[in-house]
């Protein structure tokens, strides 16, 4: 049996109709988190490149938090639920990282010794 409703659909589709709206601009919203997260290892290798050393920056951060939550509103229109879940907890993740980096307390450049990260 069929249905062309989701997973979410059922519950939310009411409230939130725009999200189930098919149009071209869904399309170029899912491409664009896609190359925002996506861009943030080009990012990263370019730092590392021109450091000569492994390099995390904190724009890697920003980068893979916005690209994630774009992706994550992007898979809740495309409303199934295997997409759903791989992208749920990624921005809260990325998140987290962003507050120890407000508060200097993550490690952005490896150690001297060459250990942590």
């Amino acid at each position: 049996m069929s249905s062309t409703a989701g997973f979410l659909q059922p519950f939310i589709g009411n409230r939130l109709p725009w999200l189930y709206v098919e149009s071209a601009y869904w399309t170029g919203i899912g491409l664009f988190g896609n190359a925002l997260f996506g861009s943030r290892f080009f990012i990263q290798w370019l730092h590392s490149e021109r450091s000569k050393r492994l390099i995390v920056p904190p724009v890697f951060w920003h980068l893979s938090f916005w690209g994630s939550l774009i992706s994550l509103v992007y898979a809740l229109h495309i409303d199934k639920l295997p997409i759903i879940l791989g992208c749920a907890f990624l921005p809260f993740i990325y998140a987290r990282n962003l507050r120890f980096l407000r508060h200097g307390q993550l490690q952005s450049e490896p150690s001297p010794s060459g250990v942590g990260t």
